[in-house]
């Protein structure tokens, strides 16, 4: 039985990777490297210190979002709540604060060493076929995935030009050679906006390098859990992004999913319609399989699935052939650093 399940995984994990699929982040793939999650990030916002001179309404809407808190998830009391532009502004800031500290620490440690991360291998032996691009899709802030790229010597393109001072980039998407050579290019679409990207006074939104502090004059364009997510994302320049992560979506002949919750309102309904339109390929691996996945999973509209998370003989996984879940004693396929034991 062991044996079969080996070969069962490494077949279907081979002829996903072969097809070059769209590779989907989530906050999982992050948390491995040190990203704090949404619970750090919660308990953090309760003790961060309001900006001085706010009125009764502001209050209002913080002091009923830390009661929500208290007994729900962070995601779920931003929804519920109203919060006026200026506490707005205060949660996006301090989440700024919070989750870039930690992604620019990742940074250093890409500096002192390039193989730091399995995303960088994944990149590499996607790039041994024909592929000139990868598609990767995310919902996180963080700058793992372009990190990864460019350690290992390819472009990292997130929708704005090349350079210290990037600038919003339009159609076609600006291409870099070697020589007469393309480079070859991670396209990372990244829906719910970057650490990186930050808006002026004039509402000019420019990328810039890894940070510790905002630049001054500035805001950081990210969009926050609950209601504001939803206004935010038909502004530039989440709305073009978007159309790039439903263009690869779309058009994907397999999919590769990495500690992705599939919760996201926004990429749900494009991977559903996807997988259940065109039978593609999905593996998903991931520390714990959330219940949306399980519900995605269980209702016959992925036809093509191999789902893998932690177990305490190793790896537990999920699939077409054994919808309940079953063991395989031995090595954690659900780490990426082991899945790619199984493709190279």
């Amino acid at each position: 039985m062991h044996v079969d399940l080996l070969k069962l995984i490494q077949s279907f994990a081979q002829d996903c990777v072969a097809k070059t699929p769209v590779i989907v982040l989530g906050s999982g793939a992050s948390a491995a490297y040190g990203i704090p999650g949404m619970g750090a990030l919660g308990e953090h916002l309760t003790r961060s210190t309001l900006p001085l001179g706010l009125g009764f309404k502001d209050l209002e809407g913080w002091t009923n979002f830390c009661d929500q808190l208290s007994h729900t998830d962070l995601e779920s009391a931003l929804t519920e709540i109203s919060f006026t532009d200026l506490v707005t502004q205060h949660i996006v800031c301090v989440t700024w604060e919070f989750l870039n500290a930690a992604d620019v620490a990742i940074f250093e440690k890409v500096v002192a060493n390039r193989q730091m991360l399995s995303l960088t291998k994944l990149f590499g032996h996607l790039f041994r076929s024909t592929a000139r691009d990868i598609q990767v899709v995310t919902p996180n802030y963080d700058r793992i995935a372009e990190y990864a790229a460019e350690a290992g010597g390819f472009s990292a393109f997130n929708g704005f030009t090349y350079g210290m001072l990037g600038q919003r980039a339009h159609a076609p998407i600006p291409i870099i050679y070697n020589g007469r050579n393309r480079s070859r290019t991670v396209n990372v679409w990244k829906v719910h906006g970057s650490f990186g990207w930050f808006h002026d006074e004039n509402g000019i939104v420019v990328a810039l390098p890894p940070m510790l502090k905002v630049p001054i004059g500035m805001t950081p364009v990210i969009v926050t859990p609950g209601i504001e997510k939803y206004r935010r994302t038909h502004d530039e320049p989440f709305r073009t992004t978007m159309q790039s992560a439903a263009t690869a979506i779309r058009s994907a002949a397999a999919f590769l999913s990495i500690g992705y919750g599939f919760n996201d309102a926004h990429l749900q309904p494009l991977l559903v319609e996807r997988c259940h339109a065109a039978s593609v390929p999905l593996v998903l691996i991931t520390k714990e399989i959330s219940s949306k996945a399980h519900e995605f999973f269980n209702s016959g509209k992925c036809q093509r699935y191999l789902a893998m998370e932690e177990a305490s003989s190793g790896t537990k996984l999920f699939s077409n052939e054994h919808p309940n879940g079953i063991e395989l004693a031995g090595l954690p396929y659900w780490q990426l650093n082991e899945f790619l034991s199984l493709i190279m």
